[in-house]
Formats: structure tokens, sequence, C-alpha cells
């Protein structure tokens, strides 16, 4: 088991229907950590959430695919996640980036 004491968890939480020009999607969030060779990206529905001054969006059975709160989890290097923040300081517009340390315990295998 390698451990690693210099990574970094980074979040997003940005709504569902954030597709338009002026804001990325939680796909192309995956998508780009992909193609930057990033250990992974996990997206999440959320139960309950607001942002800002935003009314508050929830997932009950009946709104499931209205705009709700969701977002990103990515678990990487600090050199790996700070090569990717550009990217989302770019493309997240409204919505919320978080960043804080954490320690890797389990790195993924490596599959040619």
């Amino acid at each position: 088991m390698e451990t690693s004491n210099n990574g970094v968890l980074l979040r997003t939480f940005i709504s569902k229907n954030a597709r338009s020009d002026a804001s990325i999607s939680v796909e192309l969030i995956v998508k780009k950590t992909r193609d930057l060779g990033l250990a992974g990206a996990t997206i999440l529905r959320d139960i309950v959430g607001f942002q800002g001054k935003n009314k508050i969006q929830n997932s009950t059975i009946l709104r499931l695919s209205e705009n709700v709160p969701i977002g990103t989890e990515i678990a990487d290097t600090e050199l790996n996640i700070n090569k990717f923040l550009p990217f989302l300081t770019e493309g997240v517009t409204d919505g919320l980036v978080t960043t804080e340390k954490a320690n890797i315990i389990i790195q993924p295998k490596t599959t040619n």
C-alpha cells in the first residue's frame, strides 16, 4: 500500500443544468480529468443544497430530472490538481470549487 502526504481533494458544487456557455458541466469536468491523466473523478448527485443567494434545490423523486445540486470529487497529487485548476477557474462561473489536503492511501493501478 502506497501513501502520499501531498494529496489534494478537489470538490466542485454546481447545478445539474449548468450547461450554458457560461459554465461547464460535471461530465466535461470528468472528461477533462481523464484527458489530463488524473487519478480519477466521481460525480455525486446531492440531496439538497444551494449556491449563494439562489433558492434551495432538492432532488425529490418528482424533481430528479430538474436542476438539482450536483458535484464532483477528484483526488490526486497537489501538482496534478494544480494543473487542472485553471480549467475549472475558467469554466465554473456559477458554482463553488474547494480544495483540501488529503492523505492518499491507495493509488490506482495504471494500465496500458
